[in-house]
């Protein structure tokens, strides 16, 4: 490696949460129209970690194990209207979680968000796995 390299990459930063939510932004716009317009309403959230009571509630070992969460009542389980004090489905990216598993992985860090988002997001309609598969590969 020269030393321009060796400089270069001793530079990089790990992306922000503002370039992890771009990233799911993006990816979320690669899916296919129709699969967006069933989301409406769905919030899409980053955070580095999730809180103590998500961690307890999944029953996780450490705080790098959950990469992403469905949160709310997948549209098979909601009536045609939202019952009152009701709050909006919601998806959370977990930064730090998914930079960890980007580290120890040969996947770009652009895929990595993509599926976890397309899993999360399959919550929601209440898919399968190969469901999820099947449109991940359609956003790609």
């Amino acid at each position: 490696m020269t030393d321009e390299s060796l400089k270069s990459i001793a530079a990089l930063k790990s992306p922000t949460l503002a370039e992890i939510e771009a990233l799911a932004d993006s990816a979320f716009a690669a899916l296919p129209l129709e699969f967006r317009a069933l989301c409406e309403g769905l919030v899409i959230h980053v955070d580095d970690f999730p809180d103590d009571e998500t961690l307890e509630d999944m029953e996780c070992e450490t705080e790098f194990d959950l990469l992403g969460l469905f949160r709310g009542r997948g549209m098979p389980h909601r009536g045609a209207v939202a019952e009152t004090g009701e709050f909006p489905n919601m998806i959370w990216l977990y930064r730090r979680p998914i930079l960890d598993y980007w580290a120890y992985h040969d996947e770009s860090l652009g895929a990595i968000v993509t599926h976890v988002l397309v899993h999360e997001i399959g919550h929601h309609f209440g898919l399968s796995d190969a469901d999820m598969e099947g449109i991940e590969a359609g956003a790609t």
